[in-house]
């Protein structure tokens, strides 16, 4: 299933009396990406620019939620597909282009994306 991938910094903030070394870490986070045409599958135009978040704090305001710990900062990184799912990809947004304020596909995938869609081959 396609996803898409952030690194998440995030705190240990245990009660008092109680202290952590070190109490931040970093992980990575991916969330599942809707098949086109579904709740969700706008997504990366939602929340993307050029290849990073559009609001970091949103995303971290989200992230913090998931997470049910402080989270200091979120950044995108991929957008990992498989052929055939980037090919849906494409082609739901080529057939609608006027939802994304562009001429073709390649601008949009371009604009939201930037460079950084990881394309897996078929098994």
């Amino acid at each position: 299933m396609a996803r898409y991938v952030f690194s998440v910094r995030f705190r240990l903030d245990p009660g008092s009396g109680v202290r952590v070394d070190p109490a931040t870490f970093e992980t990575t986070l991916s969330k599942e990406a809707a098949p086109p045409g579904e709740d969700e599958w706008l997504f990366f135009r939602d929340n993307l620019w050029r290849g990073e978040l559009n609001a970091p704090g949103h995303m971290r305001s989200l992230a913090e939620e998931t997470l049910g710990v402080p989270v200091e900062g979120v950044e995108y990184r991929r957008f990992e597909t498989t052929e055939a799912e980037y090919a849906a990809l494409k082609a739901a947004i080529a057939s609608d282009l006027d939802l994304f304020n562009a001429e073709d596909g390649s601008e949009v995938l371009n604009k939201y994306f930037g460079s950084s869609i990881e394309v897996e081959p078929e098994e």
